[in-house]
């Protein structure tokens, strides 16, 4: 579903900022897609079942890009403020838990559709 890209950031028209907590309340995340023309969605995700934090990071990153992928959007870039994941998708770090290996599946670079450069950063 997501190919990795070391295009500059100006090269992205659409950027995906997204971040995902869990508490004891529940788990759940938001998720903002900017488009060109100041084109903005934003969803906020309340999960049905507990997660982890980094748990709650892959499902947004997952909607995300599914959101991206119906847009029609061909280049993104994805921000997000989690170390672990972002780390895990870049190849950076391993996914040793075995839960976390099957999100990395679902958004390993090679499958196919939306070119997307993730990276750590702040979300606003």
């Amino acid at each position: 579903m997501v190919e990795l890209s070391s295009a500059d950031e100006a090269n992205f028209r659409w950027v995906l900022s997204i971040d995902g907590s869990s508490n004891q309340q529940g788990s759940g995340a938001g998720v903002i897609l900017e488009g060109p023309n100041g084109l903005l969605i934003e969803q906020a995700l309340r999960f049905a079942f507990k997660a982890s934090n980094n748990q709650a990071e892959y499902e947004a990153l997952i909607v995300g890009m599914l959101l991206a992928k119906e847009m029609g959007v061909q280049s993104l870039l994805a921000k997000r403020d989690s170390l672990l994941v972002t780390g895990q998708v870049t190849g950076e770090y391993q996914a040793k838990d075995p839960q976390m290996a099957v999100y990395l599946g679902y958004v390993r670079p090679d499958s196919e559709g939306v070119v997307c450069d993730v990276r750590a950063g702040a979300c606003p």
